[in-house]
């Protein structure tokens, strides 16, 4: 249910930017959504066509690219993108690790109509 929050979110953002480039009407929006992030595409888009309906935002294209998550473990340094056997380091199978990137959420661009 967060996804409601945050895509509200997103509308604000991009209506504040696009009235203050006078726009008459946003067509596109880029979201960038890391791999961690606890964020379902399907549900942002669904909260999206709700509450978008009535504002400058009405009927603009959502687009959603995703990052990888990248991981550094604390015992031997090494940088590695976790697959589908967990998060334990490959080189040392420690499961002291940090996550260097993968959780990031948000709006990258918008495209409007002047």
């Amino acid at each position: 249910m967060h996804e409601l929050s945050v895509t509200e979110s997103i509308l604000e953002i991009s209506l504040r930017h696009a009235n203050q480039a006078n726009a008459k009407r946003i067509t596109n929006l880029y979201l960038v959504i890391g791999q961690l992030a606890s964020i379902v595409d399907d549900s942002v888009q669904f909260y999206w066509d709700i509450i978008s309906e009535g504002t400058l935002a009405k009927g603009s294209v959502l687009h959603f690219r995703r990052l990888p998550a990248t991981l550094s473990c604390l015992e031997c340094n090494h940088q590695y993108n976790p697959g589908n056997d967990g998060f334990s380091c490959p080189n040392c199978k420690s499961d002291r690790i940090k996550v260097i990137s993968g959780e990031e959420f948000f709006l990258e661009a918008i495209d409007i109509e002047t």
